[in-house]
């Protein structure tokens, strides 16, 4: 991977953090925000963490159980502060990078869910986030209940929709919607830190994918999973097309042949077709 100059820095200090005990979500979030605007300097990223800590300030002291703290903070953060999500915000690159979320106030469901995790971590609640299928929200009390039940040991938020309590209903009708399927208990499980980070990186691409001429973004959303500790293997043969298409033939066609290697104990005949793709690419040089 060659980042340009001003970035290897940052990329240095994602693959470090993600690979830490404890990994700092936010720090993370920031660090592609940094990737992805040139402009986010180490003052941008200390001005960032610190709103997170004055917010974390203005939540009342200790609300009470889950279903208090999710109302203090969806009065704090939905109604006070603003924070929410349109369909609108879908459509722009800034709804997944946490310091223009922090700015602008607005953001895709798992940006969100990130600003009010690590607030309500730092005021004290017993916090984590929830990834239903296709809707990011956020839990507040033991870790994995079951929607319908004793609603006041464990409440969902939706931080896109100014944050919402959700009843069990509204979880298992999110999830309808989203699947067909009926809400899984594992589905309310806590999600892990660096899960979310490869989720938010998805997004990333998913946005690029749909705009050809942004292939730079896809790259570098590619090359910060790739640094991720678990990744999908197929991600270094999505960066090997992503070179191809941009005129790095070179580059492109040894990441092939790296990938190549990978599949080939399982499927030699899979393997063989990427190493055509490497011999093709390498080809366009002549």
């Amino acid at each position: 991977m060659h980042p340009r100059s001003g970035s290897a820095e940052w990329r240095r200090r994602f693959a470090e953090e993600a690979r830490s005990e404890r990994p700092d979500l936010a720090l993370l979030c920031l660090l592609i925000g940094a990737e992805a605007d040139p402009g986010l300097d180490e003052a941008g990223l200390d001005a960032a963490q610190i709103e997170l800590d004055r917010l974390a300030g203005l939540v009342p002291f200790r609300p009470g159980g889950p279903r208090q703290w999710a109302t203090a903070l969806a009065e704090l953060l939905g109604v006070r502060c603003g924070f929410q999500g349109t369909p609108a915000d879908y459509q722009r690159l800034e709804s997944s990078l946490l310091h223009e979320v922090l700015r602008r106030r607005r953001g895709l469901p798992i940006l969100l869910s990130v600003v009010w995790i690590e607030v309500a971590r730092r005021a004290g609640a017993p916090v984590y986030g929830v990834a239903l299928p296709g809707h990011f929200v956020v839990g507040f009390g033991p870790q994995g209940g079951v929607p319908g039940g004793d609603l006041e040991n464990q409440v969902l938020a939706d931080p896109f929709d100014s944050g919402r309590v959700l009843t069990g209903t509204d979880a298992e009708l999110l999830v309808a919607g989203a699947t067909g399927a009926p809400l899984d208990p594992s589905m309310l499980s806590p999600a892990d830190p660096l899960d979310i980070v490869l989720r938010v990186l998805n997004n990333i691409r998913a946005w690029a994918a749909a705009r050809p001429e942004r292939s730079d973004v896809a790259l570098w959303a590619v090359e910060l999973s790739l640094l991720l500790p678990s990744h999908p293997a197929r991600l270094r043969y999505e960066r090997a097309q992503l070179l191809v298409q941009r005129g790095e033939f070179l580059e492109g066609a040894a990441e092939l042949e790296g990938y190549a290697e990978v599949v080939t104990a399982v499927d030699e005949e899979a393997a063989e077709r990427v190493r055509a793709l490497a011999r093709a690419a390498r080809a366009r040089l002549n």
